[in-house]
């Protein structure tokens, strides 16, 4: 147990998802002989997923200061038929469909953040309103039908890593990719173990730092070379490159930048926040603007991989992302919560729900599990809290967090 506590940082309860998620994918390998882990699984997995992890992106920023968004099945689903109809009846281009639902989601958020920051309607109502409205705008342009999408821009949500260089039997994009996160992995360790040592703090034992990369890489690799043996013409979705790259930024801004550390503050006291100088209702507004974009962006990747925009898009989805954020290691009062606890929280029930699939189980069970092991997730950690502990997954990969983050978790 004290090996796990040093490999790990600290009490192994803190990364009691990522254990869960562990668990499920080796219950689910097992109970459907195997098939849990094949690379067309695997893929189709993340690429039906990955829509919803994006979202979970910009609800964990509006969770941790304090609010809820509502509208983003709405959202998503709005956008998804302006661009279809934008590209069908006006002409646009690919890119230049993606820029304008890029541009609708920043319209609708700065619509939405207007009443939430200026007016000081709470958010729940504000996005409950927009739920409706957007619905309805959806239907209403697409006139309760499907449109479908050109064959190039489905790329954003259907495309794979293309096959370059020499016929090695893998996908050889894809091995480079997974090569390159594990070299950068494991600079990442070497040059914050240099940092700690010039700063005269307590270094980590050698031993610590190589399991634990040979456990991060290990499984890095693994996946790469499940994405890498995929059926000829698929590889790692590029739908996968976009949600690693707004992993990473997301990370980097709510870690390591002023606007992240307002973020939290303003949800953990947002008076506290004012008093210090951190302009809340402008850190309102950005929240519920980027989480429109996002959905917006969510939105496209769907129809994209559906070929089609269609009046049931976006159903339910605010549901997907919210239990995401929460399962993860927010705080319902706000000022707590992780980009990555938030993703760990959605590979989850992406997990859970796609193994029920695959062993038969009804849509009625289905849904019944997800709720009870949300329920779960959230009152186990709610329990640690009130035991004066740190939150399970609060503090799942310190370093996306802030320090006022470890603080209040």
């Amino acid at each position: 147990m004290n090996a796990l506590k040093k490999i790990f940082g600290g009490d192994t309860r803190q990364f009691g998802m990522i254990f869960a998620l562990v668990f499920l994918i080796v219950l689910f390998q097992i109970l459907t002989g195997g098939i849990t882990l094949t690379p067309e699984n695997v893929i189709n997995l993340f690429n039906g997923n990955s829509y919803i992890l994006i979202l979970a992106i910009g609800m964990v920023l509006v969770i941790i200061a304090g609010h809820i968004d509502l509208s983003v099945g709405s959202v998503a689903a709005f956008v998804g038929i302006a661009v279809a109809l934008a590209m069908r009846d006006w002409g646009f281009p690919s890119w230049l469909g993606v820029v304008y639902g890029l541009a609708l989601g920043a319209l609708v958020g700065a619509w939405q953040g207007f009443w939430v920051a200026k007016v000081g309607i709470p958010a729940f109502i504000v996005t409950l309103a927009g739920m409706l409205l957007f619905r309805g705008l959806n239907q209403l342009l697409g006139k309760s039908n499907t449109v479908p999408v050109p064959d190039d821009f489905q790329t954003i949500g259907a495309g794979y890593l293309p096959e370059i260089g020499p016929d090695t039997g893998y996908n050889n994009l894809t091995l480079l990719l997974g090569l390159l996160a594990i070299a950068a992995i494991i600079w990442g360790e070497i040059r914050r173990r240099k940092a700690s040592a010039a700063l005269g703090a307590e270094v980590e034992e050698t031993w610590v730092i190589t399991v634990r990369l040979i456990l991060i890489c290990g499984a890095l690799l693994y996946a790469t070379y499940l994405f890498a043996t995929g059926r000829p013409g698929t590889s790692f979705p590029i739908s996968g490159i976009i949600l690693a790259a707004l992993v990473l930024i997301y990370g980097f801004v709510s870690s390591r930048t002023v606007i992240g550390r307002h973020v939290y503050a303003v949800g953990g006291n947002k008076h506290a926040a004012e008093l210090s100088g951190v302009q809340a209702k402008k850190v309102d507004f950005l929240v519920m603007m980027n989480m429109s974009i996002l959905a917006g962006l969510a939105g496209m990747i769907f129809v994209a991989r559906s070929t089609a925009s269609g009046p049931f898009d976006g159903v339910g989805w605010e549901l997907d992302a919210i239990a995401a954020v929460f399962i993860g290691g927010a705080a319902v009062s706000g000022g707590v919560g992780t980009v990555m606890g938030s993703i760990v929280g959605g590979l989850v029930m992406a997990v859970l729900n796609n193994g029920l699939q695959l062993l038969g189980i009804g849509a009625d069970w289905t849904q019944i599990i997800k709720g009870g092991v949300l329920l779960l997730a959230v009152a186990f950690d709610v329990y640690n809290k009130s035991q004066g502990k740190r939150s399970i997954t609060g503090l799942l990969l310190k370093n996306f967090g802030t320090k006022a983050e470890t603080k209040a978790a």
